[in-house]
């Protein structure tokens, strides 16, 4: 004969008490609770981490800016120059004739006075200075086209900032040229001052590149 099992309202067996049932439960609700706390604390101190790691190279930044700036107070105070997050920029119509490659003394003057600050700047910071070149979209004609384009063009004025900041003394190894043509333009080339305004010589401290990576050769 089979015996009847004898379930009471609450839907336990007799002798089952309620309280162990109910104390398995708050135990599960209290583990998902700590489990939810800790993952919510990780993701507290990540962000704190990142927003503070965000603040401190923010202040790098402006302290680097700041110092720049003061290297270079007197060409900025002059006009010569202009400081614009980081970038110092020259108008090629002070550098350069029209269409030309050839320095104008005025130019040689301004450059004179860049090299002993930037080179003492960037004697006190792992940096090289990137000399960038900038032509309008205007394309080449007559004496100009010596050179195939405004790439080349670019190019060796570039070139020709860089070697002048060499001769007045800064050392060859804080320093090189990139061209850019009538890429990334400050101003309208539908007039003729914006387009002034984008044949210009920019010079940037930029990060030097690691002697590890500077050393690594291709593998063929």
């Amino acid at each position: 004969m089979r015996d009847d099992i004898n379930i009471d309202d609450t839907g336990l067996e007799p002798g089952v008490p309620v309280w162990a049932v109910f104390g398995d439960l708050m135990s599960g609700l209290l583990g998902a609770f700590v489990l939810i706390l800790v993952c919510a604390l990780g993701m507290q101190m990540e962000l704190a981490a990142k927003l503070e790691t965000e603040v401190q190279q923010r202040q790098a930044e402006a302290k680097r800016r700041e110092a720049l700036e003061q290297a270079l107070a007197g060409p900025l105070a002059a006009g010569r120059v202009t400081l614009n997050d980081g970038r110092i920029g020259i108008s090629g119509n002070l550098l350069f004739a029209f269409n030309s490659a050839d320095l104008q003394p005025e130019g040689r003057q301004v450059l004179r006075s860049l090299a002993a600050p930037l080179a003492a700047y960037l004697g006190t910071r792992d940096q090289i200075l990137m000399v960038s070149g900038f032509t309008d979209d205007r394309q080449m004609r007559g004496d100009a086209r010596r050179f195939a384009d405004n790439w080349e063009l670019s190019a060796q004025r570039a070139l020709t900032v860089t070697r002048a900041l060499i001769e007045e003394g800064m050392p060859s190894s804080s320093v090189f040229a990139a061209a850019f043509g009538s890429e990334q333009a400050v101003a309208s080339n539908a007039d003729a001052d914006g387009r002034s305004k984008n044949r210009r010589v920019e010079m940037a401290p930029t990060p030097r590149p690691s002697s590890a990576a500077a050393n690594t050769k291709p593998r063929g």
